[in-house]
């Protein structure tokens, strides 16, 4: 049968508008694909987001450690840090000395409202820990009361805050996901330019997220809940305490308690200084040795009212003692309080009690001080270590030595520390305060320390073990430069 040509033209399909043209194989491909991309670029952004570094005081959620001296022993007071308030704040108190569950009273006052609520801790080798409820964060004071004496410790409840640029991280990846799942459907539609639009979208908002999280440790941070108000600007730093260092007594008598006292004041108001900054768990270290260093004490001195520290001590020997203060303000750097007094009297028989010589073994008040050796260290009396190590021999001024140091025992952290050696020279017109380098657990302590000037050191290695704090006392004779060419 013949076909009519015209008929034939007339039926002949028309082409499709380019409107409604099909995408391209790759751009469909292309659009498949954006969801797993945004998966992968999300893993990237938790995988990279930076972890907060750790502060010099304590930040919102850590523990605060604080070493009080008292009712004659070393204690540590632990306040575990808390995630939300209201809710329990958990206290403890940690023994250094050998005690019998040592009860100490707790007072827990805000300082806001004056909401005050108590318990009872029991000091141990581990933290018994007591539940206390707080109301709100902010300023808080502990009173701690353990026998006859009382401390009282200022700190912040802090409570972690929300990141203010957290709204951008997550609103950029909300708003990504949105335009995702449109691009999506607006491609099953066949409508390439809209969903290429709405990827474009999408890509906007994953790059803003990203951004924010990279530069987010460079952004200002959100204070926490609790802390502190900013200081003004052009404020750098605070002035400098001044302190008096006294007796109570004022002329003490050897074998007999008495109270050492300090005194702090802002250097340019005269006020009492009352912003002290917890550094290396202490409010203040207080280093008080006799004159010719058969008497050493390392203690914790209690805050019993704004700006004065307190600790009862006893001393064995007659004669002139010397103290030094390590405390820090808040803003501020660290700095050194020195003063001295006189014991009167005659020597006493050997008493001492833990608060007075940290628990020292032997105790230098009745042992004299080794002299540091360069040679392996041979055991003492009773299988105890040796005097320390020396590298070099002869320690040159200005130059770092090594001091090894072998313990009697397993090494319990104690002031945040493995170690403390504490260097005085023999004038005592200089101390110094360094910690061990890491290498607890070996059965040996190592510390670096570089000796300001030739002469005679005095030194007093300090860890603890299980139950007690050993003291290693020993001499340490440094060189000129010059003498070594």
């Amino acid at each position: 049968m013949r076909r009519d040509p015209a008929r034939a033209r007339a039926v002949r399909p028309l082409p499709a508008p380019p409107s409604v043209a099909r995408p391209s194989p790759g751009r469909v491909r292309a659009v498949r694909l954006l969801p797993v991309w945004a998966a992968c670029l999300a893993a990237v952004l938790v995988l990279v987001r930076p972890v907060p570094a750790e502060a010099h005081v304590v930040a919102a959620g850590a523990d605060l450690r604080v070493a009080q001296t008292i009712a004659g022993t070393e204690l540590t007071v632990v306040v575990e840090g808390v995630e939300r308030v209201p809710g329990e704040l958990r206290i403890g108190v940690v023994a250094y000395q050998p005690v019998t569950g040592l009860p100490v009273a707790l007072e827990l006052r805000s300082v806001a409202d004056g909401r005050t609520v108590t318990g009872t801790a029991h000091a141990g080798r581990e933290p018994r820990y007591t539940p206390l409820w707080v109301e709100r964060a902010g300023p808080h004071e502990l009173r701690l009361r353990a026998g006859d004496e009382v401390a009282v410790v200022p700190f912040r409840v802090l409570v972690e805050r929300a990141s203010v640029w957290e709204p951008l991280i997550y609103g950029g990846l909300f708003t990504a996901g949105l335009l995702l799942v449109g691009g999506l459907l607006t491609g099953a539609l066949s409508r390439p330019r809209p969903a290429m639009l709405l990827a474009g979208g999408a890509a906007v908002g994953l790059t803003i997220a990203f951004a924010v999280v990279v530069l987010e440790p460079w952004l200002p941070p959100s204070p926490p809940d609790g802390a502190a108000p900013t200081a003004e600007a052009g404020v750098q730093g605070r002035p400098f305490a001044q302190g008096r260092v006294a007796t109570v007594p004022a002329r003490p008598v050897a074998g007999e308690e008495f109270t050492l006292r300090i005194d702090l004041v802002d250097g340019s108001t005269g006020l009492p200084l009352d912003d002290l900054a917890v550094h290396h768990e202490a409010l203040a270290h207080l280093v008080v040795t006799s004159e010719d260093g058969r008497a050493f004490h390392h203690v914790h001195p209690l805050r019993t009212a704004p700006g004065r520290l307190e600790v009862r001590m006893r001393a064995a020997r007659p004669g002139r003692h010397l103290a030094y203060a390590e405390l820090e303000r808040q803003d501020s750097g660290g700095q050194l309080v020195t003063g001295e007094f006189t014991v009167g009297g005659e020597p006493s028989p050997a008493k001492t009690s833990p608060a007075e010589s940290a628990a020292t073994e032997p105790s230098p008040a009745e042992t004299p001080s080794a002299t540091a050796s360069a040679e392996p260290s041979p055991a003492g009396p009773a299988g105890r270590p040796g005097p320390p190590r020396l590298h070099p021999a002869v320690p040159v001024a200005g130059r770092p030595a090594t001091i090894e140091v072998e313990t009697s025992g397993a090494v319990r952290p104690w002031l945040g520390m493995a170690g403390h050696l504490i260097v005085r020279s023999h004038d005592g017109a200089f101390l110094g305060h360094v910690h061990e380098m890491g290498s607890a657990g070996s059965g040996r302590l190592r510390f670096t320390f570089g000796f300001p000037a030739a002469g005679r050191y005095l030194a007093w290695a300090q860890y603890a073990t299980g139950d007690r704090i050993v003291t290693v006392p020993f001499t340490v004779d440094v060189t000129a430069p010059e003498a070594t060419r």
